[in-house]
């Protein structure tokens, strides 16, 4: 996988890239005791989220990717245990802006989709 930006991403916060093509991506995360939010083992949507987001900055898989926006539904819920897969697809590009479909699973059920809108910026954005 030739994986262009976000490459220093924790594996285990916002998860590991399995598939990388032309405009898609395919990411997994565990769900661990860290990202519990309760004794029940509730995973805070940050991390369903986060996979998802990563997924779709590699679909991107441009250096100076940023995430601009996200209109997102999550679904069902993630516990302590759950293995989360993101596929992220650009469906849309416009000079620097992508619009990216993602789909969050967990043993193929659906956890949270929606639709991540990035931006390419000439400069790293902290320059």
């Amino acid at each position: 996988m030739d994986i262009r930006t976000h490459r220093k991403a924790d594996p285990e916060l916002v998860g590991k890239p399995l598939e990388l093509g032309e405009g898609w991506a395919k990411v997994e995360l565990l769900a661990t005791e860290r990202m519990a939010v309760d004794d029940r083992g509730l995973v805070h949507g940050a991390f369903t989220f986060a996979v998802a987001d990563l997924a779709a900055m590699l679909a991107v898989n441009r250096e100076n990717v940023v995430l601009a926006r996200a209109e997102i539904r999550f679904l069902r819920p993630v516990r302590v245990g759950d293995r989360m897969v993101a596929e992220a697809r650009v469906v849309e590009r416009k000079d620097s802006h992508y619009r990216i479909l993602v789909k969050t699973t967990v043993e193929g059920r659906v956890v949270m989709e929606g639709t991540l809108f990035a931006v390419v910026p000439e400069k790293h954005v902290l320059e």
